[in-house]
């Protein structure tokens, strides 16, 4: 069994996974697929190795097969498919208000904790999610990504008829339109790399390049003056910063999804004069998982148009590179077993 190891200095080699057995409350997989996430990236980069504890298996956007359950498990079986909602959640503050998904004593399991880039992980029971039956345990692991978009989507309380922007193009970003779409808003997408664009146009989104055109303008047009009442900010950009704020309406939402780890300048005269709104969004809850799934149950997300390329995890390296190498790719996933 076999295991994709964070050792640093752009580093991911292949090791062993050590089939742990289950405690009680706990479940140990055989992992299927994991996908490589933008965060998976940044770790690749060293950008994450304060919380990394090196060298340690990374990953999780995750499908599995249940192949052993702990004493108390009720929820999954032997042999149930899966996906991995990887949060482990610690003792809960008074600061948490109810939201342990964003709580002070939060660890994200292949962060914090070792991930699910390997043959064998054993996780506790509540983050596991059934798979419907006929879903491939490909396209499980999108379920991951896919809950983050509907966790997005439903925190910017997005409804049928509205005009929403999303900026950036990368896998969270189509899906958080994919999301919108389904909801029954017109989406309107802003991403600088044409080809992104062109992908975006052949799932019926109207797009946007900001290099070749003034993004406010376009968006006026599109919407007969109208703007967006809702902007997601996707693409961590000082542009995309700066523009979110010129393209809400009234009492427009904007939705902060991209992790901006440096303070950048925002026009607040324009959430006083509009009375915008600004929402901080991150992770998801368990009811984002379970619309995630229902949505790709009902082949409403084009997943199979997103996976760029599936790779073995004996060439887990060179997927890294070929996503540093290759900004047109969606995602890519790593088979583990």
């Amino acid at each position: 069994m076999k295991a994709a190891i964070y050792e640093g200095s752009k580093k991911i080699g292949v090791g062993e996974s050590e089939a742990i057995a289950p405690g009680a409350g706990e479940v140990r997989l055989d992992v299927a697929y994991c996908g490589i996430c933008g965060t998976d990236i940044h770790i690749f980069h060293g950008n994450m190795d304060g919380r990394v504890d090196m060298p340690q298996a990374i990953g999780h956007e995750v499908s599995a097969v249940v192949a052993e359950v702990g004493e108390g498990v009720t929820n999954v079986k032997v042999g149930d498919n899966v996906a991995v909602r990887p949060l482990l959640f610690g003792e809960p503050s008074n600061f948490d208000k109810g939201f342990p998904h964003v709580g002070k004593n939060l660890k994200f399991i292949g962060i914090d904790l070792p991930g699910g880039m390997q043959s064998s992980w054993t996780v506790p029971a509540y983050t596991l999610h059934k798979l419907p039956e006929g879903m491939s345990l490909a396209h499980g692991a999108m379920v991951e990504p896919a809950a983050v978009a509907t966790h997005d989507v439903r925190l910017g309380r997005v409804k049928a008829g509205e005009n929403v922007v999303v900026i950036g193009s990368g896998p969270i970003g189509l899906l958080i339109a994919l999301v919108a779409k389904q909801k029954g808003a017109r989406v309107i997408l802003s991403e600088v790399n044409e080809n992104r664009l062109d992908f975006a146009t052949s799932l019926g989104m109207d797009v946007v390049n900001p290099i070749k055109e003034n993004v406010a303008e376009k968006i006026s047009e599109l919407t007969d003056g109208a703007m967006a009442d809702c902007v997601f900010e996707v693409s961590g950009s000082a542009p995309g910063v700066e523009v979110m704020t010129e393209l809400a309406n009234v009492r427009g939402r904007i939705v902060m999804v991209a992790i901006h780890p440096q303070p950048k300048p925002v026009n607040l005269f324009k959430f006083f004069w509009s009375e915008l709104e600004l929402i901080g969004a991150r992770l998801y809850e368990e009811c984002d998982f379970d619309e995630a799934i229902a949505l790709m149950a009902d082949d409403k997300l084009s997943i199979d148009k997103l996976i760029t390329e599936i790779c073995p995890i004996e060439e887990v390296q060179e997927a890294f590179e070929k996503i540093d190498a290759n900004p047109d790719g969606i995602k890519y996933l790593i088979k583990c077993n």
